[in-house]
């Protein structure tokens, strides 16, 4: 495993307990300039992971409570006008970090869920006709509570799409959950965390990520299992292209973490299911039989024929 990556995991993972895979999921995103959606019940330390990374890189954090009077202006910023010099200036929105929490995403409007599309796709936001980079690196981690469905308003396919993969923190064990009561029993730790690296050396490994090599027959493979989720009898729209694209930079990123300046099949096994599931909508069928997304993908992993490096 590459020393720095290493290095990062081990800082978050004084916060975060038992959830090295998720962990090294996150970073896949991270090191990709992807987002992430973050679906699981409260109280399992979404907020805190995404808190950790920001200072163990040093970056910026922002975090909004999503809610239905939140507006798409508290995430993008608006122009106010200036008495003083007599013209319209830009006044910040959450946006304007390096790593932005939308708590809850599910709970406010579509209005205020799309003005997230301009930013997860261009990495700026346009306000009044004026157009406004974010800083670098930027990354949006979203959470939603799968179990709730009153007043909240579904994420459209489009949205989701957005997402680079979808994780699932999940409940510690018993042995983790006495850890956790230790550890945070009398203070947050969070308070005392140092950074290990700064974003500019996060910009860096970056760099190297896109220097991973990946043979043709993979990028095939990849084709190929992404195809398959368009034509499979449990599915009624399968994945886009932008699943293609993104399951080729997650193998990379994910080689990357382990250490490696090259692909191997194991890779885009690897990262199938993150990537692709929450991107494929199941039919009615497939659902009343209680198949996941999840299945599907793995079915498909299980049936594509393996390419030989």
């Amino acid at each position: 495993m590459s020393r720095a990556v290493n290095m990062l995991i081990d800082n978050i993972e004084k916060i975060i307990i038992g959830k090295r895979i998720v962990i090294e999921h996150l970073l896949v995103a991270l090191l990709s300039d992807g987002h992430v959606l973050i679906e699981d019940v409260p109280g399992v330390g979404k907020t805190q992971l995404v808190a950790s990374l920001a200072r163990s890189v040093n970056g910026k954090f922002n975090r909004v409570q999503f809610t239905p009077d939140v507006m798409p202006s508290d995430i993008m910023g608006f122009s106010m006008f200036n008495p003083g010099t007599r013209q319209f200036e830009y006044r910040e929105g959450a946006a304007m970090c390096n790593f932005l929490l939308a708590d809850e995403i599910n709970r406010t409007s579509p209005k205020t869920q799309s003005s997230l599309l301009e930013i997860m796709e261009e990495f700026q936001v346009t306000v009044d006709g004026k157009t406004y980079k974010l800083p670098s690196p930027f990354m949006v981690l979203a959470t939603q509570n799968p179990i709730e469905s009153f007043g909240t308003y579904p994420l459209p396919e489009a949205q989701m799409d957005r997402f680079f993969l979808k994780l699932t923190i999940g409940y510690p064990d018993k042995s983790e959950e006495k850890m956790i009561i230790d550890r945070f029993g009398n203070e947050n730790p969070i308070n005392r965390l140092e950074p290990v690296m700064t974003t500019q050396e996060l910009i860096e490994l970056k760099e190297r990520v896109k220097e991973v090599r990946v043979e043709d027959c993979l990028k095939e493979y990849i084709i190929n299992i992404v195809d398959r989720t368009r034509k499979d009898n449990n599915v009624v729209l399968g994945c886009s292209p932008r699943g293609s694209l993104n399951l080729y930079r997650a193998s990379k990123a994910w080689a990357f973490i382990k250490g490696r300046d090259y692909v191997l099949p194991d890779d885009i096994q690897k990262m199938a299911v993150p990537v692709l599931s929450h991107r494929i909508i199941m039919t009615q069928g497939a659902k009343m039989k209680n198949i996941k997304a999840a299945d599907v993908i793995n079915d498909i992993l299980q049936k594509t024929e393996v390419p030989f490096v």
